[in-house]
């Protein structure tokens, strides 16, 4: 999830994704509660709690970072296309139709 306050991000594992996503815009999430609002910009499924909690390590560390910024790049350049820093998910689908 990223931070539309600070545009920092937090990695996370749930078994409810929406309920996770409440929880922290309600924020009843210690570690987030002052970066609401926050949204999803990636995430994945695992078969396993064992292979979410690898896979949540993997994204915090230097070699996940740069995994996370290639995979979502035309993301990351909208997001430094605009001032504010913020790009609504209208202005994003719109760019993807223009391919």
């Amino acid at each position: 999830m990223q931070s539309e306050k600070d545009n920092k991000f937090y990695y996370g594992y749930t078994k409810n994704l929406k309920l996770r996503i409440e929880q922290h815009n309600n924020g009843k999430v210690e570690s987030t509660k002052f970066r609401t609002p926050l949204k999803i910009i990636y995430y994945e499924a695992c078969l396993s709690k064992e292979d979410a909690l690898q896979r949540e390590k993997f994204f915090k560390t230097f070699y996940g970072t740069m995994f996370i910024k290639k995979r979502l790049n035309h993301y990351f350049t909208l997001l430094n296309s605009y001032p504010t820093g913020r790009v609504s998910e209208k202005e994003s689908n719109n760019s993807r139709s223009n391919k």
